[in-house]
């Protein structure tokens, strides 16, 4: 059985990026918090950011959105380890993967960052021992184009397979819990288009 205290979607607070891809962490968070009928995320100042605490096999687990901008994640991540007393690695940060074409998905544990800014945030403030959900964006073909990019939503074309994404990742969270990490990401893996 693996377990996860706390899952944390990675994205930029604020209507401006709302829908754009840097901010699928934040909306895998919210297609998870569905599963719990009248949960809802509330402000939380000391975590720097907002939090939805749930009830999950009857254990706590902590849904988080940092308000701190991607590039300082870590400094809501630090914050969420040290008032629930979590450790890195029953932590799963759910982000953008510009490696992964749009709508396939893969599960890590521990790592680098990948040029991610979020991740290397993390990193700097908890070390690299934390599960990563990456759910794939797809590339913008050249790395000049990767800022205007992730801060844009998602193309016409790519919306369906990105929806069809964040649900199959949610529901394979049962999974996780119950059956464990290898079983977990085999399943998830083999689902991917």
């Amino acid at each position: 059985m693996t377990t996860i205290k706390a899952i944390v979607g990675l994205g930029n607070p604020g209507e401006k990026y709302a829908r754009t891809l840097h901010n699928i962490g934040f909306w895998y968070v919210d297609e998870l918090l569905r599963a719990y009928p009248g949960a809802s995320f509330s402000k939380e100042k000391k975590l720097h950011g907002e939090q939805a605490v749930v009830q999950h096999n009857g254990e706590r687990l902590v849904l988080l959105k940092p308000d701190t901008f991607m590039n300082s994640s870590g400094q809501a991540v630090v914050a969420l380890c040290q008032f629930y007393k979590i450790k890195p690695e029953e932590i799963l940060v759910a982000h953008d993967e510009l490696d992964l074409p749009p709508g396939h998905v893969k599960m890590k544990q521990a790592g680098g960052h990948g040029g991610h800014n979020g991740l290397r945030s993390i990193i700097q403030h908890v070390g690299a021992n934390f599960n990563r959900l990456r759910l794939g964006i797809g590339h913008p073909g050249h790395k000049d184009q990767v800022l205007g990019y992730v801060l844009n939503p998602a193309r016409k074309g790519d919306q369906a397979a990105l929806d069809d994404m964040l649900w199959r990742s949610a529901k394979n969270f049962d999974v996780l819990m119950q059956e464990g990490w290898s079983i977990a990401q085999q399943q998830l893996h083999s689902s991917n288009p």
